[in-house]
């Protein structure tokens, strides 16, 4: 089971980065806890799978400790399922060189689920009031960093995301919409051109 560093956040072990190496998993739960408690014939459709294939993720998703039926809604025939915390913490210095398959079988799980965010806004940009397609945001730019350097410009970067999380029930401004930002620091790769070395 992952382990639990507050009732917020989880931090992947073993089981937990395996249990969500999977694409469908990780949509799944970004899900529950974007929209809250769902069944599984609901989530599927929000997925275009059928109900038994999303109802066996929810399964390996709850022996890992990610999601858990919720008691409060449904009945013998209807299992609803909930978030049971709102954040997912990878270490992946440590977990990484454990696991590299599930690791970047997680990663790149991610990865699509954050391409597929991009693509929906991109689709939906020009039909958004100008405000808020003024508000958007897809650059990138080139530094020259030690691994120290990086570390602490994402720290700060969180720093300044942190400012502007709200706890859960408080009180949103007037206008007040969901923001995605996406964080990627991507140390560069060089890639050798086949064929160099002869």
């Amino acid at each position: 089971m992952a382990e639990v560093s507050s009732e917020k956040s989880i931090v992947l072990d073993t089981k937990g980065l395996r249990a969500l190496a999977h694409p469908v998993r990780v949509q799944l739960l970004g899900l529950l806890r974007l929209h809250g408690p769902a069944t599984a014939t609901q989530l599927a459709d929000r997925l275009g799978l059928n109900s038994g294939a999303t109802s066996y993720h929810l399964r390996q998703l709850a022996a890992a400790g990610f999601v858990a039926e919720d008691a409060e809604r449904g009945n013998a025939r209807e299992r609803w399922w909930r978030s049971v915390h709102e954040l997912t913490r990878f270490n992946a210095e440590d977990l990484a060189e454990r696991e590299p398959e599930a690791a970047l079988a997680y990663l790149q799980s991610v990865h699509g689920a954050y391409t597929l965010r991009t693509q929906q806004a991109l689709n939906g940009l020009q039909t958004l009031p100008r405000p808020w397609r003024d508000t958007f945001d897809m650059s990138d730019t080139a530094l020259r960093l030690t691994p120290a350097e990086a570390r602490e410009m994402r720290g700060e970067i969180w720093s300044v995301i942190d400012r502007y999380r709200r706890a859960e029930g408080g009180e949103e401004p007037e206008g007040a919409e969901l923001v995605w930002v996406n964080v990627h620091v991507l140390p560069h790769v060089e890639i050798a051109e086949q064929g160099a070395d002869n």
